[in-house]
């Protein structure tokens, strides 16, 4: 059931079982040509789609370049891969707390403006750009925190799955939390890429 939580007179935050959106809106457009200067930069053609990325770090350990490289910008989840339904661990545990810098190839971007301001409202963990290309699932997992998701491209195919509830999150420059701590997943289920920004959040408590 949705409910209402009253923030101020002015502004009301709806709130979808484990799906949040958050107080906060950000310039559509300017995320989208943020999004295509990190891709040439990256060297990806957007003329094609922006096809065969997975996940581009925005922020990594100061310092430290390889913590945004292989295995690390996936991170630690749980899945249940077979018919047993036997839990497993997949991947490296990631040090969240200590990811504070900013990728400095993208400090001229809208991004730094996004993430400045969301340092400051929340705790985060590794910032990323993540990508499903058309037709394309995520596995069925769980994670160790919520995530912070910001909609960049997307179409009506796309839903998030967490526990037997489904959801689509727009592009229209609106934040949203969601429970990745429960078992999730997200598919792509039109004929055009799917581009969220991502953020690991280590502060929030869902109800």
């Amino acid at each position: 059931m949705t409910q209402v939580i009253q923030l101020n007179k002015n502004h009301k935050l709806n709130i979808h079982s484990d799906f949040q959106k958050q107080d906060v809106n950000f310039d559509i457009k300017k995320l989208q040509d943020a999004c295509n200067q990190v891709l040439k930069i990256k060297g990806f053609d957007t003329s094609l789609g922006i096809p065969h990325f997975a996940a581009i770090s925005l922020n990594q350990i100061p310092g430290d370049p390889d913590s945004i490289k292989g295995s690390k910008v996936r991170g630690v989840y749980w899945t249940k891969p077979d018919s047993s339904g036997k839990e497993v661990l997949r991947d490296v545990s990631i040090k969240e707390h200590k990811y504070t810098e900013f990728v400095k190839d993208f400090e001229h971007t809208y991004f730094k403006e996004v993430y400045d301001l969301l340092s400051k409202k929340y705790k985060l963990g590794r910032v990323r750009l993540l990508l499903k290309e058309p037709r394309s699932t995520l596995s069925w997992h769980r994670d160790p925190e919520p995530r912070l998701h910001i909609p960049i491209y997307t179409n009506p195919g796309c839903l998030m799955v967490i526990d037997e509830k489904a959801k689509h999150m727009p592009a229209d420059g609106s934040v949203w939390i969601t429970n990745n701590t429960k078992y999730h997943n997200a598919f792509n289920g039109g004929e055009e890429n799917r581009v969220h920004l991502v953020a690991c959040v280590l502060d929030y408590k869902f109800n």
